[in-house]
Protein backbone atom coordinates (compact mmCIF):
# COMPACT_ATOMS: atom_id res chain seq x y z
CA UNK A 1 0.00 0.00 0.00
CA UNK A 2 3.04 2.20 0.46
CA UNK A 3 2.87 5.89 1.15
CA UNK A 4 -0.69 6.17 -0.08
CA UNK A 5 -2.13 4.32 2.86
CA UNK A 6 -4.39 5.97 5.42
CA UNK A 7 -4.07 4.51 8.91
CA UNK A 8 -7.38 3.66 10.55
CA UNK A 9 -6.70 2.55 14.10
CA UNK A 10 -3.25 1.24 13.12
CA UNK A 11 -4.68 -0.60 10.10
CA UNK A 12 -3.57 0.63 6.66
CA UNK A 13 -6.29 1.44 4.13
CA UNK A 14 -5.33 2.29 0.54
CA UNK A 15 -6.19 5.92 -0.23
CA UNK A 16 -8.09 4.75 -3.31
CA UNK A 17 -9.55 1.54 -4.68
CA UNK A 18 -9.99 0.55 -8.33
CA UNK A 19 -13.54 -0.51 -9.18
CA UNK A 20 -14.60 -1.10 -12.78
CA UNK A 21 -11.28 0.47 -13.90
CA UNK A 22 -12.12 3.69 -12.05
CA UNK A 23 -10.26 4.87 -8.93
CA UNK A 24 -12.58 5.47 -5.97
CA UNK A 25 -11.03 7.65 -3.24
CA UNK A 26 -11.35 6.83 0.46
CA UNK A 27 -14.12 9.24 1.53
CA UNK A 28 -14.70 8.12 5.10
CA UNK A 29 -13.32 5.76 7.71
CA UNK A 30 -13.86 4.72 11.31
CA UNK A 31 -14.37 1.75 13.59
CA UNK A 32 -17.10 -0.31 15.23
CA UNK A 33 -16.64 -0.62 18.96
CA UNK A 34 -18.39 -0.99 22.29
CA UNK A 35 -17.58 0.28 25.76
CA UNK A 36 -17.88 -2.14 28.67
CA UNK A 37 -17.04 -0.88 32.18
CA UNK A 38 -15.09 2.07 30.72
CA UNK A 39 -13.09 -0.31 28.54
CA UNK A 40 -13.28 0.25 24.78
CA UNK A 41 -13.42 -2.94 22.75
CA UNK A 42 -12.83 -2.42 19.02
CA UNK A 43 -14.31 -4.86 16.52
CA UNK A 44 -13.62 -3.63 12.99
CA UNK A 45 -12.03 -0.77 11.03
CA UNK A 46 -14.06 0.53 8.09
CA UNK A 47 -13.15 2.38 4.89
CA UNK A 48 -15.79 3.88 2.57
CA UNK A 49 -14.74 4.41 -1.06
CA UNK A 50 -17.03 6.47 -3.30
CA UNK A 51 -16.93 7.66 -6.89
CA UNK A 52 -16.10 11.41 -6.67
CA UNK A 53 -19.12 11.98 -8.92
CA UNK A 54 -21.24 11.52 -5.80
CA UNK A 55 -20.68 15.20 -5.03
CA UNK A 56 -22.89 16.18 -7.97
CA UNK A 57 -25.78 14.31 -6.29
CA UNK A 58 -25.32 16.15 -2.99
CA UNK A 59 -25.26 19.78 -4.11
CA UNK A 60 -28.28 20.80 -2.04
CA UNK A 61 -26.10 20.35 1.08
CA UNK A 62 -23.33 22.64 -0.19
CA UNK A 63 -22.11 24.95 2.59
CA UNK A 64 -23.22 22.70 5.47
CA UNK A 65 -20.61 21.79 8.06
CA UNK A 66 -19.54 18.22 8.76
CA UNK A 67 -21.30 18.39 12.13
CA UNK A 68 -24.56 19.48 10.48
CA UNK A 69 -24.33 16.74 7.87
CA UNK A 70 -23.57 14.08 10.49
CA UNK A 71 -27.00 14.78 12.03
CA UNK A 72 -28.82 14.85 8.68
CA UNK A 73 -30.24 11.44 7.75
CA UNK A 74 -31.63 12.75 4.45
CA UNK A 75 -28.06 13.50 3.40
CA UNK A 76 -27.04 9.88 4.04
CA UNK A 77 -30.18 8.63 2.29
CA UNK A 78 -28.97 10.59 -0.77
CA UNK A 79 -25.52 8.94 -0.48
CA UNK A 80 -27.12 5.48 -0.34
CA UNK A 81 -29.33 6.23 -3.36
CA UNK A 82 -26.80 8.10 -5.51
CA UNK A 83 -26.19 6.11 -8.74
CA UNK A 84 -22.40 5.88 -8.33
CA UNK A 85 -19.97 3.05 -7.56
CA UNK A 86 -19.47 2.42 -3.85
CA UNK A 87 -16.99 0.10 -2.15
CA UNK A 88 -16.73 -0.73 1.57
CA UNK A 89 -13.67 -2.35 3.11
CA UNK A 90 -14.05 -3.81 6.61
CA UNK A 91 -10.95 -5.09 8.45
CA UNK A 92 -11.32 -7.25 11.54
CA UNK A 93 -9.62 -5.92 14.70
CA UNK A 94 -11.08 -8.35 17.25
CA UNK A 95 -11.43 -11.87 15.88
CA UNK A 96 -15.02 -13.01 15.40
CA UNK A 97 -16.80 -16.12 14.17
CA UNK A 98 -18.34 -15.63 10.74
CA UNK A 99 -21.61 -16.90 12.19
CA UNK A 100 -21.64 -14.06 14.75
CA UNK A 101 -20.93 -11.43 12.11
CA UNK A 102 -23.60 -12.98 9.87
CA UNK A 103 -26.20 -12.84 12.64
CA UNK A 104 -25.40 -9.17 13.35
CA UNK A 105 -25.84 -8.35 9.68
CA UNK A 106 -28.99 -10.47 9.41
CA UNK A 107 -30.78 -8.86 12.35
CA UNK A 108 -29.84 -5.32 11.26
CA UNK A 109 -31.10 -5.93 7.71
CA UNK A 110 -34.23 -7.82 8.77
CA UNK A 111 -35.27 -5.14 11.28
CA UNK A 112 -34.83 -2.36 8.75
CA UNK A 113 -36.83 -4.25 6.09
CA UNK A 114 -39.60 -5.17 8.53
CA UNK A 115 -40.00 -1.49 9.48
CA UNK A 116 -40.77 -0.53 5.90
CA UNK A 117 -42.80 -3.66 5.18
CA UNK A 118 -40.36 -5.11 2.67
CA UNK A 119 -39.41 -8.34 4.42
CA UNK A 120 -40.95 -11.03 2.23
CA UNK A 121 -40.01 -14.60 1.31
CA UNK A 122 -37.50 -13.46 -1.36
CA UNK A 123 -35.72 -11.25 1.16
CA UNK A 124 -35.64 -14.03 3.74
CA UNK A 125 -34.08 -16.44 1.23
CA UNK A 126 -31.49 -13.88 0.07
CA UNK A 127 -30.56 -13.11 3.67
CA UNK A 128 -30.23 -16.82 4.49
CA UNK A 129 -27.71 -17.18 1.68
CA UNK A 130 -25.60 -14.34 3.10
CA UNK A 131 -25.74 -15.87 6.59
CA UNK A 132 -24.66 -19.22 5.08
CA UNK A 133 -21.79 -17.49 3.29
CA UNK A 134 -20.42 -16.26 6.64
CA UNK A 135 -21.43 -19.32 8.68
CA UNK A 136 -18.33 -21.50 8.37
CA UNK A 137 -15.77 -18.70 8.41
CA UNK A 138 -13.56 -17.59 11.26
CA UNK A 139 -12.34 -14.02 10.94
CA UNK A 140 -8.94 -13.69 12.54
CA UNK A 141 -7.45 -10.24 13.17
CA UNK A 142 -6.71 -8.46 9.86
CA UNK A 143 -9.22 -10.56 7.90
CA UNK A 144 -11.00 -8.41 5.30
CA UNK A 145 -14.67 -8.27 4.29
CA UNK A 146 -15.56 -6.10 1.30
CA UNK A 147 -18.84 -4.93 -0.20
CA UNK A 148 -18.95 -3.69 -3.81
CA UNK A 149 -22.01 -1.79 -5.00
CA UNK A 150 -21.83 -1.05 -8.75
CA UNK A 151 -23.64 2.06 -9.99
CA UNK A 152 -25.16 0.23 -12.93
CA UNK A 153 -27.24 -2.31 -10.98
CA UNK A 154 -28.97 -2.83 -7.65
CA UNK A 155 -26.67 -5.72 -6.75
CA UNK A 156 -23.82 -6.19 -4.30
CA UNK A 157 -20.78 -8.41 -4.18
CA UNK A 158 -19.56 -9.47 -0.74
CA UNK A 159 -16.11 -11.02 -0.48
CA UNK A 160 -13.89 -12.23 2.32
CA UNK A 161 -10.13 -12.56 2.61
CA UNK A 162 -8.79 -14.64 5.49
CA UNK A 163 -5.12 -15.51 5.87
CA UNK A 164 -4.44 -19.10 4.84
CA UNK A 165 -7.86 -19.53 3.19
CA UNK A 166 -9.03 -19.09 -0.36
CA UNK A 167 -10.84 -15.82 -1.02
CA UNK A 168 -14.57 -16.30 -1.43
CA UNK A 169 -17.42 -14.13 -2.62
CA UNK A 170 -21.18 -14.06 -3.01
CA UNK A 171 -23.39 -11.91 -5.21
CA UNK A 172 -26.55 -10.41 -3.72
CA UNK A 173 -29.23 -9.69 -6.29
CA UNK A 174 -32.18 -8.76 -4.07
CA UNK A 175 -32.43 -4.96 -4.35
CA UNK A 176 -34.11 -4.52 -0.95
CA UNK A 177 -31.34 -6.43 0.83
CA UNK A 178 -28.66 -4.51 -1.07
CA UNK A 179 -30.23 -1.18 -0.05
CA UNK A 180 -30.31 -2.16 3.63
CA UNK A 181 -26.70 -3.41 3.62
CA UNK A 182 -25.73 0.06 2.34
CA UNK A 183 -27.83 1.63 5.08
CA UNK A 184 -26.22 -0.56 7.75
CA UNK A 185 -22.87 1.05 6.95
CA UNK A 186 -23.94 4.39 5.44
CA UNK A 187 -27.22 5.04 7.25
CA UNK A 188 -26.54 8.26 9.13
CA UNK A 189 -27.68 8.20 12.76
CA UNK A 190 -28.50 4.48 12.47
CA UNK A 191 -25.25 3.48 10.78
CA UNK A 192 -23.28 0.76 12.54
CA UNK A 193 -20.25 3.06 13.04
CA UNK A 194 -20.79 6.67 14.22
CA UNK A 195 -17.09 7.48 13.70
CA UNK A 196 -17.34 6.44 10.03
CA UNK A 197 -20.53 8.48 9.52
CA UNK A 198 -18.90 11.57 11.03
CA UNK A 199 -15.72 11.12 8.94
CA UNK A 200 -17.80 10.74 5.76
CA UNK A 201 -19.82 13.86 6.61
CA UNK A 202 -16.67 15.94 7.27
CA UNK A 203 -14.93 14.83 4.08
CA UNK A 204 -17.99 15.34 1.89
CA UNK A 205 -18.62 18.74 3.48
CA UNK A 206 -15.08 19.71 2.42
CA UNK A 207 -15.64 18.30 -1.09
CA UNK A 208 -18.90 20.24 -1.41
CA UNK A 209 -17.34 23.52 -0.43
Amino acid sequence: MGKNAVMVDEIPFPSEFMMNTKPLPLMGHGITDIEIHFLQIKFTAIGIYLDPEIVSHLLQWKGKTGAELTENDEFFEAIVNAPVDKFLRVVVIKEIKGSQYGVQLESAIRDRLAEVDKYEEEEEEALEKIVEFFQSKYFKKDSVITYSFPAASATAKISSTIEGKEDSEIEVTNANIVEMIKKWYLGGSRGVSPTTISSLANNLSAELS
